[in-house]
């Protein structure tokens, strides 16, 4: 578990929560802690920014719904997310859904949150994220990599 502040220098790969890629992509970095906006572009600029299919799929699905407003029509948002140059997408696998089934402990009910537990546990990358359970979830159990940004 680190805090961008534990990070000073480290330029190498990152897995962005759904929320920490919207808030990237809209340069909103009043979300999360001091420190986060230069630890992305270090690592957006050697192109080590992954964020999973997972999360293209979530903000459609929470913008169909109405629970997620973004700066643009959904259809539009991702299209332009798509060709964001420091941003690698990265397609779920067989071996992180079958893993998000067996993580240890009690893990968060959220599937995706799952999902992207078991990427950052299969991958060894440091997810990014201000989401609690996720960041209770690493504490308690020690074998996720999470950067906390809470502000």
């Amino acid at each position: 578990m680190w805090t961008p502040s534990d990070l000073p220098s480290y330029d190498g790969p990152l897995l962005l929560d759904t929320h920490a890629w919207i808030w990237h992509l809209q340069d909103d970095d009043t979300q999360w802690a001091r420190g986060t906006s230069p630890l992305l572009e270090r690592s957006g600029a050697h192109g080590h920014l992954m964020v999973s299919d997972m999360s293209y799929w979530e903000v459609a699905v929470k913008a169909a719904k109405g629970k997620l407003r973004l700066s643009a029509d959904v259809t539009a948002w991702l299209q332009r997310a798509e060709t964001a140059p420091d941003i690698r997408y990265r397609p779920v696998t067989r071996p992180v859904l079958l893993h998000s089934t067996r993580l240890a402990g009690t893990s968060p009910g959220d599937p995706v949150d799952r999902m992207l537990i078991a990427m950052a546990q299969i991958d060894g990358v440091p997810l990014v994220t201000v989401d609690r359970q996720i960041i209770e979830y690493a504490r308690e159990y020690g074998s996720t990599p999470v950067v906390d940004v809470r502000a």
